[in-house]
């Protein structure tokens, strides 16, 4: 039997949703945007969160720690770049090799497996602290979608965008395709290390091996918010995305809400839920035939 949703448990989901929104719209602008697989995320997303708690529990301004971890989720993005556009790796391969190599630089950076926040300031505990969780990070993901919105309107954004469309293109209306990569790539796995600063700081820990199935949660989102919401325009894109992440954590904890279903079928039901995503398109398009014929 399935029992509904408490308070508690639907404000703990948007919160987890709107975290991960950044993740899905960093997903969002690599797979979608460029056209590029990178799994770098599943190791930007712990880096985020090694760096604003290592940094944080030694004394630093917890908003200037947050955006070191962006900095530092940028660099990983970079890495990535470099090993695809100028050692000409393929670029699933250069997402893992960075994936596996920032796994002992987050072990690195934090000294221990896992950092406990709970007696320090974190962005929550200082002005925004006048906020639940959920509105500050609703306020932070609304600003971002605007911020990622005048990026992809601007002459660098259009370059990316039509990189990621047709590179050979690209190429011949002068588009550095290796700068556009690289720019991409840094800006989406910044986005990914914000959501695992902001994760380390509303659940008060950061952990090395919390980066596990991170990408899957995205490209759930994403595909979860294409099938719900139309994206013909990149700000509907970017709304969708965000909305996308939301429902998705919404629709995960009223899955595991249901009686015979325990917290060790969180990944098959990351599974069911992806594959009714992908199949919700489809129907679409089979409905709008037979309404036609």
């Amino acid at each position: 039997m399935s029992a509904p949703l408490n308070w508690l448990q639907f404000i703990g989901a948007v919160e987890l949703g709107l975290v991960y929104s950044f993740v899905v719209i960093g997903v969002y602008l690599s797979f979608r945007t460029l056209q590029f697989p990178d799994l770098t995320v599943d190791g930007s997303f712990p880096l985020g969160a090694a760096v604003a708690a290592t940094l944080i529990t030694i004394g630093v301004n917890p908003y200037t720690a947050t955006f070191a971890a962006v900095l530092a989720g940028g660099c990983a993005g970079l890495i990535t770049a470099w090993l695809s556009t100028h050692l000409r790796m393929l670029n699933l391969l250069a997402g893992i090799l960075t994936m596996m190599a920032l796994y002992s630089i987050n072990l690195r950076i934090m000294g221990r497996p896992n950092i406990a926040l709970q007696r320090e300031q974190t962005i929550f505990s200082s002005w925004m602290g006048h906020l639940p969780a959920y509105l500050s990070l609703g306020l932070i993901s609304v600003a971002v979608v605007l911020v990622i919105y005048w990026f992809l309107c601007t002459r660098l954004g259009l370059s990316i965008r039509a990189t990621g469309s047709n590179p050979k293109m690209g190429r011949a209306q002068g588009i550095n395709d290796r700068t556009m990569i690289t720019t991409g790539l840094s800006a989406s796995n910044a986005l990914v290390a914000l959501g695992g600063a902001l994760f380390a700081q509303t659940h008060n820990f950061a952990d090395v091996t919390m980066g596990l199935g991170t990408i899957i949660y995205g490209l759930a989102a994403v595909i979860v918010g294409e099938a719900l919401f139309p994206t013909r325009t990149v700000f509907q894109a970017l709304v969708a995305c965000m909305f996308g992440g939301i429902i998705y954590f919404l629709l995960r904890a009223m899955a595991l809400n249901i009686g015979f279903l325990q917290a060790s079928d969180l990944n098959l039901v990351t599974a069911v839920l992806v594959a009714t995503a992908m199949l919700l398109p489809n129907l679409k398009r089979k409905v709008r035939k037979d309404k036609k014929a």
